[in-house]
């Protein structure tokens, strides 16, 4: 290929992006680490009609971007993310959905060796079906086995591997041996762009049960705290006006001045039966099933004491 060829391509690539930026609002920053040519033609066809993804060196992206910062700032943001193996995933659609789509794609692989484990790894206990001749591979790892039936057999369940630590090659050895993949590969989300505003993506997980959960709990803090140094706000105003109610009710017990509800409670405290009076039409309004359950709750006495009767003569 010529220096032309490669011009031209370079120049052809920063206009797509170009284009790519201006169209769409919203970009995903993808780690595309161990994931094929065939996988990733699969998550094309995935997000067809829905969202673009575009790769390239970072070198050639960061050159793209700078010369587009005198006319959108807001693109610098896009550099600190730029880190390792990445792509981008251009949308207008809903994040949350086009995050699940891009990352439910996942292949199974074996353990390389020196690679770093992206989960924990545990042999299962039991028989692996492999000849006692190869004992020597599991003693190498300190794994405790025993031979039944003429085969080898892991006396219980062992950890091999931790999360974030490289693959060893008697590791790897072993686990192609018996044939575990235990890894799962594919498009990993590392950052999201949308309008200007760049966040990790644990923040599409929010819902509205959060946010008027977190709300809440901020409105009662307020008003806890605005009513412990006597200082007014909206989310106490209530609160201050339920209180200054129950301080007139109890001046007007205690005095002559009355006024409605004041001359109802007093009437109640001079004459306790006249608040059974007042509580009947209440209870009257709960329903005869309400009536119902204690009539059948004392009937149900009876009877089990007829069967306790008969149970001494048995």
């Amino acid at each position: 290929m010529s220096k032309g060829d490669g011009r031209a391509k370079k120049e052809a690539y920063f206009a797509k992006l170009e284009s790519l930026l201006e169209e769409y609002p919203s970009i995903f920053v993808v780690n595309v680490d161990n994931v094929g040519s065939n996988q990733m033609h699969q998550v094309r066809q995935a997000l067809r009609g829905e969202a673009v993804v575009l790769m390239g060196k970072n070198t050639m992206v960061r050159r793209a971007i700078r010369n587009l910062l005198p006319d959108n700032p807001n693109y610098e943001k896009l550099l600190s993310v730029l880190r390792g193996n990445v792509g981008f995933v251009f949308t207008k659609g809903d994040l949350k959905s086009i995050r699940d789509k891009v990352v439910e794609n996942r292949v199974a692989a074996p353990a390389k060796a020196g690679a770093l484990a992206p989960v924990d790894v545990t042999i299962p206990g039991g028989n692996t079906g492999m000849e006692p001749g190869k004992t020597s591979f599991f003693q190498a790892l300190g794994i405790p086995t025993k031979i039944a039936k003429g085969l080898i057999e892991i006396v219980n369940d062992v950890d091999l591997i931790k999360k974030g630590t490289k693959v060893g090659a008697s590791e790897a050895t072993l686990l192609n041996m018996m044939n575990i993949s235990p890894f799962t590969y594919g498009m990993t989300v590392e950052a999201v762009y949308d309008n200007g505003t760049i966040f990790t993506p644990e923040i599409l997980d929010i819902d509205e049960t959060h946010l008027i959960g977190n709300l809440m709990q901020g409105i009662t803090t307020i008003a806890a705290v605005s009513m412990a140094i006597d200082y007014p706000t909206v989310a106490a105003v209530p609160h201050l006006l339920i209180n200054g109610y129950k301080n007139v009710i109890a001046v007007a017990l205690n005095s002559d001045y009355s006024f409605e509800a004041v001359d109802r409670i007093k009437e109640i405290l001079a004459d306790p039966s006249k608040f059974a009076a007042a509580a009947a039409p209440a209870a009257a309004a709960s329903g005869g099933a309400a009536a119902a359950a204690p009539a059948a709750a004392e009937e149900e006495p009876e009877a089990s004491d007829e069967e306790d009767m008969f149970g001494l003569f048995d």
